[in-house]
């Protein structure tokens, strides 16, 4: 079973921190970020990806562990595995009843962590599959681009990670050519004229707008074919 390789670990005792720092790299797991507070893991998340929180109950700030992580569940989707040395039953019921991927009980064992972050990712990846085909199968209208993108044909919009993407107009219309025609080349000719059509683009405006569109949506598989056109290549 794989690790994730990018974790965040929110955890007040910075002793602790570096523990779990050591712990996880020696597993060879190296993108690890830490934080001991509420507001500085949200705004981290806002422009970062995570394959998992370890996540303890007792953080600094206003906010608890398990209130950040009722908050972070909202917007995202993260395995989150608590990390806890609580006894109280109130306290575990009610990190219980989010439904967490794992615990981490203190004081730490590091066999014990690497097999229940193992188990915890796979439950994850396995929970994230299903709910993948479900939402495939009922719903014809998605054209699945990868792992990461999709596209709703209903409402011309493009998800990532099941969240909609903020798109210019003609990067949107670049996009939809594309898919109409996805996993076949098309010529830079009619990709222009369908995107600017009576105006009078400059040589390097179809170019300048693929860069815009693949520095704004990474990993979106747009290919180029030098002397024919582009091409949106779907991947499993």
């Amino acid at each position: 079973m794989p690790l994730p390789q990018k974790i965040l670990i929110v955890e007040d005792e910075v002793i602790t921190q570096r523990y779990l720092l050591d712990i996880l790299n020696h597993y060879g797991i190296q993108d690890i970020s830490c934080f001991d507070n509420g507001q500085d893991t949200i705004k981290f998340l806002e422009k970062n990806p995570c394959e998992m929180i370890l996540m303890d109950i007792n953080i600094k700030g206003t906010i608890d562990g398990i209130m950040l992580t009722k908050e972070i569940l909202k917007h995202h989707s993260i395995p989150i595995v608590f990390i806890t040395a609580y006894n109280d039953k109130n306290t575990l019921k009610e990190a219980i009843d989010l439904a967490p991927f794992g615990f981490i009980v203190k004081p730490f064992i590091p066999d014990t962590i690497e097999a229940t972050l193992k188990v915890a990712y796979a439950r994850f990846l396995s929970h994230k599959a299903v709910l993948n085909n479900i939402i495939q199968e009922e719903d014809s209208n998605i054209i699945s681009i990868n792992k990461r993108y999709y596209f709703k044909k209903d409402i011309n919009m493009i998800f990532y990670n099941n969240k909609i993407v903020k798109l210019t107009a003609k990067q949107s219309d670049l996009i939809e050519i594309l898919i109409k025609n996805i996993n076949h080349v098309v010529s830079f000719d009619t990709i222009t004229y369908s995107i600017w059509k009576d105006e009078t683009p400059s040589g390097s405006s179809l170019r300048n707008l693929v860069y815009s569109v693949k520095k704004d949506l990474p990993e979106f598989p747009i290919i180029s074919y030098s002397k024919s056109g582009y091409c949106l290549k779907t991947t499993k």
